[in-house]
């Protein structure tokens, strides 16, 4: 997704929220390794006009460590320092059905109480409508079905729906900041 935004002329900063559980924990839940990026706190992102969260899922909601994060918000919130930015999610989930849409929507009040704009995909990206095979993403978002033990990979159609939601909110991004400064 990054180098898709890249594409776009986006500039793009790779940066991951802290980790609040143990490797031992995260080793029972098959999570992915940590990124080699560095981690983001709360006030960097008042030097963005815009953000793609990806998360896993966990039990059907953005996982705790997401929550931590906003909660460690709250000065932010109160001088609206996000008010106005634009806000995107793609997730993850073990099986198909394991809450793709409801990870996205638990976000929704996070964005709401900072004055972010959410912005969702839509059914715009055509493999969201494809019933030949078990793809990942909704209209709120891009989404991969990873299996419970990490084993599936991403399919070719789940990354196409995640280079659609970098380029359409590259886009919508870029034509908000000529507008705004016009």
């Amino acid at each position: 997704m990054a180098e898709e935004a890249r594409a776009q002329g986006a500039e793009v900063d790779l940066l991951q929220i802290p980790e609040i559980l143990s490797d031992e924990i995260r080793g029972k839940m098959h999570a992915a390794p940590r990124a080699e990026v560095p981690e983001v706190s709360p006030q960097d992102l008042t030097k963005y006009d815009g953000f793609l969260f990806g998360m896993p899922t966990r039990y059907g909601r953005a996982p705790a460590a997401v929550s931590a994060f906003f909660d460690a918000t709250g000065g932010l919130w109160a001088t609206g320092a996000l008010v106005g930015k634009f806000a995107g999610v793609f997730t993850s989930t073990a099986s198909q059905h394991g809450g793709q849409e409801s990870t996205a929507l638990t976000t929704l009040p996070f964005f709401a109480h900072h004055g972010i704009v959410f912005v969702p995909i839509g059914f715009a990206a055509p493999e969201l409508t494809d019933n030949s095979e078990v793809v990942g993403g909704s209209a709120y978002g891009a989404a991969g079905v990873a299996g419970g033990d990490g084993s599936r990979a991403i399919s070719a159609k789940e990354i196409s729906v995640a280079k659609f939601q970098a380029r359409s909110f590259s886009n919508l991004l870029a034509t908000f900041v000529a507008g705004k400064t016009a």
